[in-house]
C-alpha cells in the first residue's frame, strides 16, 4: 500500500511539474501587442476594453495593452516610431501622413467609423439649424481640431461662403465653454464628444444642434484600426487574430452597450456612466452601424466611395502622390465575410 501511495505521489508530482513548466511556456507564447487609442478613454473605446475583459484577445494568443492618446496625429506618430504595434486613428490623418512620409507605409486594416464623427455643434437660439445658417456667424475652431481640418470640404459641398463665416481660433479646453457662454455661435468638434460634453455641462439639449458632416455631403471615412509596418510584416497572423477578437467584442458592444460600457468605467473611476453610455450609443448609431455597414458588414471600404473621399480631401490638402492615397487601406487582413 505504501508503494502504491508513493507511485501516486510520484505521478502527482510529475503532473504538477509539467503544469509548472507549461504555464510559463504558454505565457511566453502569447504575442504582446502595444495598442494606442487616438484620444482619451471614453465610451466608443468600449469594444477594445471589452475584448480584454472577456478574454477574446487572450483566446487568440494575444497580450494586449491599450494606451490613451492626446490627439488625432499622436497614434500615427506612435506607429511610425515603432513604439506601438497597432492602434486606432483617423483614416484621413493617415492618408495625409503617408503622403507626407511615403517611406512610412502604415496601413489601415479595419474601418471602425464608417462615418466620421466630424461635426459642427451649434446653438439653435443663435439661428443655426442648417449648414448655410453659419454664414454671418462666429465659428469657434481649434486649429488642432481634426473636424476643423475638414471645414473647407464641408463649406464647399454645402455652398457656404467661407468669407462670410467668422473663424475664431480657440484652444481645445475652452471650445465647449465658449459655446456654452455664447461667445461663439458654433464650434467644430467630434459629435459624440462636444455634443455630449455640452449637454453634460448644462446646455439644454433642445438648444443644441449637431450638424454631422457625414450627413451633409462629406463622404470621408473615420477611425480605423492600423498596424505598424514592421509588426504587420513580422506578425501578420497576430494582426488577423486581433481583428477577429475585436470584431467579436464590437458585435457584443452593439448588442448590449450598457454592459460593454462597464469595461470603460473600470479604467476611469471619474467617468459618469450615463455620459459615456450616451457617447457610446451615439457612436454606434451615427458612426459604426451605418446603412452601408448593415449591407456590407463591418470593417471594409467601398473603393468608389474611397476614391470620392480622396477627391474631397484634395479640396483641403495638396497631395504629392494622390494616385497612391487609396493604398492606405489594406483589406487583406479583414475577418471573413461570414464573420463580418
Amino acid at each position: 500500500m505504501a508503494i502504491l501511495d508513493r507511485v501516486r505521489l510520484t505521478r502527482s508530482a510529475a503532473l504538477a511539474l509539467l503544469a509548472a513548466i507549461a504555464l510559463p511556456a504558454a505565457a511566453a507564447a502569447e504575442t504582446a501587442i502595444h495598442f494606442t487609442l487616438d484620444r482619451k478613454i471614453d465610451g466608443p473605446a468600449a469594444p477594445l476594453f471589452l475584448a480584454v475583459d472577456k478574454g477574446y484577445f487572450k483566446a487568440e494568443g494575444l497580450d494586449v495593452t491599450i494606451d490613451a492618446a492626446a490627439g488625432a496625429l499622436e497614434p500615427v506618430n506612435r506607429l511610425a516610431s515603432g513604439n506601438y504595434d497597432m492602434g486606432v486613428a483617423d483614416l484621413n490623418v493617415l492618408i495625409k501622413f503617408r503622403d507626407d512620409n511615403p517611406a512610412t507605409a502604415i496601413k489601415a486594416l479595419f474601418i471602425v467609423f464608417d462615418k466620421p464623427a466630424y461635426a459642427i455643434i451649434a446653438r439653435k437660439s443663435r439661428g443655426i439649424a442648417a449648414p448655410r445658417d453659419l454664414e454671418g456667424k462666429k465659428l469657434g475652431a481649434p486649429s488642432a481640431d481634426n473636424a476643423f481640418t475638414q471645414w473647407p470640404i464641408f463649406a464647399k459641398v454645402n455652398g457656404i461662403d467661407p468669407a462670410k463665416v467668422g473663424i475664431e481660433n480657440v484652444s481645445l479646453p475652452v471650445r465647449e465653454p465658449m459655446l456654452a457662454a455664447g461667445e461663439v455661435d458654433a464650434i467644430t468638434g467630434c459629435s459624440f464628444g462636444s455634443y455630449v460634453d455640452l449637454k453634460a455641462g448644462g446646455v439644454p439639449a433642445d438648444d443644441l444642434v449637431a450638424l454631422a458632416m457625414a450627413d451633409h455631403g462629406v463622404v470621408l471615412y473615420g477611425d480605423a484600426i492600423m498596424a505598424a509596418p514592421k509588426f504587420l510584416a513580422e506578425k501578420p497572423e497576430a494582426v488577423r487574430a486581433f481583428l477577429r477578437a475585436y470584431l467579436k467584442a464590437l458585435k457584443d458592444t452593439v448588442r448590449d452597450p450598457a454592459r460593454a460600457i462597464e469595461s470603460v468605467l473600470r479604467r476611469d473611476d471619474t467617468a459618469k456612466k450615463d455620459v459615456e453610455l450616451e457617447r457610446l450609443r451615439m457612436a454606434i448609431r451615427d458612426n459604426i452601424v451605418t446603412p452601408a455597414v448593415k449591407v456590407n458588414g463591418y470593417g471594409r471600404v467601398d473603393p468608389a466611395r474611397l476614391a470620392t473621399a480622396i477627391d474631397q480631401l484634395a479640396l483641403a490638402y495638396h497631395f504629392k502622390a494622390k494616385d497612391k492615397a487609396a493604398e492606405a487601406f489594406d483589406p487583406a487582413f479583414l475577418p471573413g465575410a461570414a464573420e463580418r
